[in-house]
């Protein structure tokens, strides 16, 4: 960052009075610029056993299968975004149950909430963020073609909670292992979502 969104005038780091990190600060009026994690929602689609995947139109990740997910905009709910994330990488109307997973990222600045749900009717396209969106069982995952960790670390707690004919949230942090890159660590704890089968 160069220059204030508040009055345009140059911007530095400095840590703010009270601080203890390293912010943008406007040289010109003071104002200080937070940067914040951002927040990725999204959902399993389900319809009798299968899970719907899209596969990434777009960068990062192009050519790779996901599920429906992606940033929150202003003044929407997590599980609002879900759905219109939905909606928009697959063409799919869905109904959002419990939260399922809630994964911290923290050396990318990304929190993932990723809910249960159900697609209301057999109908799916690629929207303009996919190339295919296909439902799968989870035999057929493509578990070596997916997109990030956060997905595939929910794909298989859901494949093993499933298995157990019980559902739980999970949450946790994915990280960054030193010197091994793409070979992420997990820390993951887990608690049942009461009332699910």
């Amino acid at each position: 960052m160069k220059f204030c969104s508040e009055c345009g005038g140059p911007v530095s780091q400095a840590i703010p009075e009270g601080d203890d990190r390293l912010r943008h600060v406007c040289r010109q009026c003071g104002y200080i610029h937070y940067q914040n994690p951002k927040v990725v929602a999204g959902c399993i689609p389900e319809w009798e056993g299968r899970i719907l995947l899209c596969r990434r139109a777009i960068e990062p990740r192009h050519g790779y299968w996901t599920l429906p997910a992606g940033y929150m905009e202003n003044g929407e709910t997590t599980t609002a975004c879900a759905a219109r994330e939905t909606l928009e990488e697959a063409c799919a109307q869905v109904e959002i149950g419990p939260l399922f997973s809630f994964l911290n990222i923290p050396h990318i600045s990304q929190i993932y909430l990723i809910y249960c749900g159900k697609l209301l009717e057999k109908q799916y396209a690629p929207g303009y963020e996919s190339l295919e969106v296909r439902l799968f069982d989870f035999s057929d995952i493509p578990w070596n073609e997916l997109a990030f960790p956060a997905i595939r670390k929910t794909l298989e707690l859901y494949r093993q909670d499933r298995a157990n004919h019980r559902l739980r949230v999970h949450s946790g942090d994915i990280l960054k292992r030193e010197g091994r890159p793409g070979d992420p660590h997990f820390r993951i704890t887990s608690q049942e979502i009461s009332g699910t089968d």
